[in-house]
Protein backbone atom coordinates (compact mmCIF):
# COMPACT_ATOMS: atom_id res chain seq x y z
CA UNK A 1 0.00 0.00 0.00
CA UNK A 2 1.45 3.39 -1.25
CA UNK A 3 2.84 5.85 1.51
CA UNK A 4 -0.58 7.96 -0.04
CA UNK A 5 -3.14 5.64 -0.47
CA UNK A 6 -6.34 5.51 1.49
CA UNK A 7 -7.30 1.95 2.59
CA UNK A 8 -11.08 0.38 3.84
CA UNK A 9 -10.36 -0.26 7.24
CA UNK A 10 -11.49 -4.15 8.05
CA UNK A 11 -9.74 -5.63 5.04
CA UNK A 12 -7.56 -7.89 7.07
CA UNK A 13 -4.63 -5.47 6.25
CA UNK A 14 -1.56 -6.10 7.86
CA UNK A 15 1.15 -3.43 8.80
CA UNK A 16 3.70 -5.36 6.15
CA UNK A 17 1.14 -4.17 3.60
CA UNK A 18 2.35 -0.35 3.60
CA UNK A 19 5.52 1.48 1.82
CA UNK A 20 6.77 4.27 4.18
CA UNK A 21 9.48 6.72 3.44
CA UNK A 22 12.63 6.72 5.30
CA UNK A 23 14.35 9.84 6.83
CA UNK A 24 15.67 10.45 3.29
CA UNK A 25 12.61 10.41 1.31
CA UNK A 26 13.02 6.87 -0.46
CA UNK A 27 10.55 4.17 -0.14
CA UNK A 28 10.70 1.22 2.11
CA UNK A 29 8.25 -1.29 1.80
CA UNK A 30 7.69 -2.70 4.99
CA UNK A 31 7.34 -6.60 3.99
CA UNK A 32 10.82 -6.64 4.94
CA UNK A 33 10.01 -6.66 8.92
CA UNK A 34 8.09 -9.95 7.84
CA UNK A 35 8.63 -12.00 11.05
CA UNK A 36 9.63 -9.51 13.18
CA UNK A 37 8.77 -7.92 16.27
CA UNK A 38 7.86 -4.47 16.07
CA UNK A 39 7.35 -1.48 18.17
CA UNK A 40 5.98 1.33 16.54
CA UNK A 41 7.09 4.95 17.87
CA UNK A 42 6.02 8.63 17.12
CA UNK A 43 8.89 10.47 18.52
CA UNK A 44 9.96 13.90 19.23
CA UNK A 45 13.30 15.51 20.01
CA UNK A 46 12.11 18.27 22.86
CA UNK A 47 9.52 16.39 24.71
CA UNK A 48 9.79 16.11 28.07
CA UNK A 49 9.66 11.87 27.57
CA UNK A 50 12.51 12.06 25.11
CA UNK A 51 15.66 11.41 27.54
CA UNK A 52 13.79 8.50 28.83
CA UNK A 53 11.76 6.90 25.81
CA UNK A 54 15.44 7.07 23.27
CA UNK A 55 17.23 6.16 25.97
CA UNK A 56 15.13 3.17 26.94
CA UNK A 57 14.44 2.24 22.91
CA UNK A 58 18.08 2.01 21.99
CA UNK A 59 18.56 0.02 24.93
CA UNK A 60 15.43 -2.89 24.30
CA UNK A 61 16.21 -2.59 20.19
CA UNK A 62 20.26 -3.47 21.15
CA UNK A 63 19.20 -6.31 23.84
CA UNK A 64 16.52 -7.93 21.39
CA UNK A 65 17.78 -7.28 17.93
CA UNK A 66 18.94 -10.36 17.01
CA UNK A 67 15.87 -12.10 18.55
CA UNK A 68 13.87 -10.66 15.56
CA UNK A 69 12.88 -7.16 17.04
CA UNK A 70 12.80 -3.81 15.47
CA UNK A 71 12.21 -0.48 16.81
CA UNK A 72 10.40 2.04 13.54
CA UNK A 73 10.39 5.56 14.83
CA UNK A 74 8.62 8.03 13.11
CA UNK A 75 8.92 11.97 13.91
CA UNK A 76 5.85 14.00 14.19
CA UNK A 77 5.19 17.61 15.08
CA UNK A 78 1.72 17.80 16.01
CA UNK A 79 2.51 17.78 19.48
CA UNK A 80 3.12 21.20 20.45
CA UNK A 81 5.78 21.17 17.67
CA UNK A 82 8.16 19.37 19.35
CA UNK A 83 10.19 17.71 16.74
CA UNK A 84 10.97 21.23 14.49
CA UNK A 85 13.73 19.78 12.27
CA UNK A 86 13.93 17.94 9.57
CA UNK A 87 13.67 13.86 9.22
CA UNK A 88 17.11 13.57 9.35
CA UNK A 89 18.43 15.58 12.01
CA UNK A 90 15.82 13.54 13.63
CA UNK A 91 17.99 10.78 12.78
CA UNK A 92 21.12 12.07 14.01
CA UNK A 93 20.21 13.58 16.86
CA UNK A 94 18.81 9.60 17.78
CA UNK A 95 22.34 8.44 16.77
CA UNK A 96 24.50 10.53 18.23
CA UNK A 97 22.62 11.36 21.38
CA UNK A 98 21.22 7.80 21.74
CA UNK A 99 23.17 5.46 20.56
CA UNK A 100 20.30 4.68 18.08
CA UNK A 101 20.80 2.68 15.52
CA UNK A 102 17.02 1.71 14.98
CA UNK A 103 15.39 3.34 11.49
CA UNK A 104 13.64 6.98 11.75
CA UNK A 105 11.59 7.42 9.12
CA UNK A 106 10.26 10.64 7.10
CA UNK A 107 8.58 12.72 9.45
CA UNK A 108 4.42 12.32 9.88
CA UNK A 109 0.98 12.95 10.82
CA UNK A 110 -0.81 10.84 13.28
CA UNK A 111 -3.99 12.74 13.83
CA UNK A 112 -5.78 14.78 11.43
CA UNK A 113 -7.03 15.29 7.74
CA UNK A 114 -2.91 14.42 7.06
CA UNK A 115 -2.63 11.38 8.92
CA UNK A 116 -0.12 8.77 7.48
CA UNK A 117 -1.88 5.63 6.11
CA UNK A 118 0.30 3.50 8.43
CA UNK A 119 -0.76 5.68 11.54
CA UNK A 120 -4.25 5.14 10.15
CA UNK A 121 -3.80 1.47 10.38
CA UNK A 122 -2.68 1.31 13.97
CA UNK A 123 -5.13 3.49 15.26
CA UNK A 124 -7.99 1.72 13.95
CA UNK A 125 -6.66 -1.74 14.83
CA UNK A 126 -5.76 -0.91 18.66
CA UNK A 127 -7.98 2.56 19.45
CA UNK A 128 -6.87 4.54 23.09
CA UNK A 129 -8.37 5.25 25.98
CA UNK A 130 -12.33 5.02 25.76
CA UNK A 131 -11.94 4.24 22.14
CA UNK A 132 -10.18 7.39 21.37
CA UNK A 133 -8.47 7.12 17.54
CA UNK A 134 -6.08 9.92 17.92
CA UNK A 135 -3.23 9.67 19.54
CA UNK A 136 -2.73 11.59 22.62
CA UNK A 137 1.12 12.71 22.59
CA UNK A 138 4.40 11.37 21.47
CA UNK A 139 5.72 8.65 22.12
CA UNK A 140 2.53 6.72 21.89
CA UNK A 141 3.90 2.96 21.03
CA UNK A 142 2.29 0.14 19.05
CA UNK A 143 3.65 -3.60 19.38
CA UNK A 144 3.06 -5.47 16.48
CA UNK A 145 3.63 -9.06 16.12
CA UNK A 146 5.99 -11.06 13.01
CA UNK A 147 2.97 -11.16 10.89
CA UNK A 148 2.05 -7.68 11.13
CA UNK A 149 -0.61 -7.39 13.67
CA UNK A 150 -1.29 -4.93 16.51
CA UNK A 151 -0.69 -6.72 19.61
CA UNK A 152 -1.38 -3.19 22.17
CA UNK A 153 -1.10 0.30 22.29
CA UNK A 154 0.70 1.95 25.19
CA UNK A 155 0.70 5.26 25.97
CA UNK A 156 3.14 8.16 26.31
CA UNK A 157 3.75 7.49 29.60
CA UNK A 158 4.15 3.89 29.76
CA UNK A 159 8.12 3.95 29.51
CA UNK A 160 9.97 1.35 26.97
CA UNK A 161 11.17 -0.61 29.65
CA UNK A 162 7.76 -1.22 31.49
CA UNK A 163 6.69 -3.74 27.99
CA UNK A 164 9.58 -5.85 27.76
CA UNK A 165 7.42 -8.77 29.01
CA UNK A 166 4.91 -8.05 26.29
CA UNK A 167 7.82 -7.72 23.88
CA UNK A 168 9.55 -10.87 25.13
CA UNK A 169 6.28 -12.92 24.81
CA UNK A 170 5.50 -11.30 21.51
CA UNK A 171 9.09 -12.92 20.63
CA UNK A 172 8.29 -16.31 21.95
CA UNK A 173 4.88 -15.93 20.12
CA UNK A 174 2.25 -15.82 22.97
Amino acid sequence: MGVGHSFPLGQGLVLHDFTVKDCNGKDVDLRIYKGKVLLVVNVASKCGFTNINYTQLSELYKKYKDQGFEVLAFPCNQFLKQEPGESQDVQKLACERFNADFPVFRKVCVNGPETAPIYKFLKSSKPGFMGSRNIKWNFTKFLVDQDGQVLRRYSTTRSPLSIEKDIRRALEGK
